[in-house]
């Protein structure tokens, strides 16, 4: 656990599929809660030729243009972290994200199979289990439509994965506030 506070990054994926272990991440985005048009995109080459047709049709991605056009993971993962050390020096980096679960495990596996370890650690804070506890709301009452809705975002995505990490930001920093103004 570090001494340093917190500096919430929200992430979004978008991936050929559900499984890290079959599936490629093939856009990655970021951005500081703080501030969310301070930002990272990358578009990476497959690392599996798998493909769930329903996810690529989610996204639109191709796995035949980011083969040729794709920066390599690894380096793609490198500029990543020295954007994420460079954003949040002094603060302790906590992915969030909305479902931090799907995300998480994408980039996390990324992390580790590429440089050997993953920046943000075990640091993830999910936005619906947030809301949940901040509002009281059931479980089912926590998708993006009915936070949105709450705090006047749109609430559908476009499925790029920078803009989608973007209103996800606003989102949670409006979360944020909502939460200090309850104390």
């Amino acid at each position: 656990m570090s001494d340093l506070p917190p500096a919430f990054v929200s992430v979004d994926i978008e991936a050929s599929g559900p499984s890290p272990s079959r599936h490629s991440i093939l856009s990655i985005g970021a951005c500081l809660v703080d501030d969310p048009m301070r930002g990272f995109y990358a578009e990476l080459r497959p690392w599996s030729r798998e493909a769930d047709p329903a996810a690529m049709r989610v996204h639109g991605l191709s796995l035949d243009e980011l083969t040729e056009r794709g920066e390599e993971p690894a380096a793609a993962l490198r500029r990543m972290e020295d954007w994420l050390a460079a954003e949040v020096a002094g603060g302790n980096p906590v992915f969030v994200g909305h479902n931090a679960a799907f995300d998480w495990m994408f980039v996390a596996d990324a992390f580790h199979r590429y440089l050997g370890h993953n920046p943000f650690g075990h640091a993830a804070l999910d936005t619906k289990s947030f809301f949940a506890g901040l509002t009281g709301a059931a479980w089912s009452e926590t998708g993006l439509a009915q936070i949105a809705a709450r705090y006047g975002e749109p609430g559908t995505l476009p499925h790029h994965a920078l803009e989608d990490a973007r209103i996800q930001a606003r989102l949670f920093a409006a979360m944020l506030r909502h939460a200090r103004e309850e104390r």
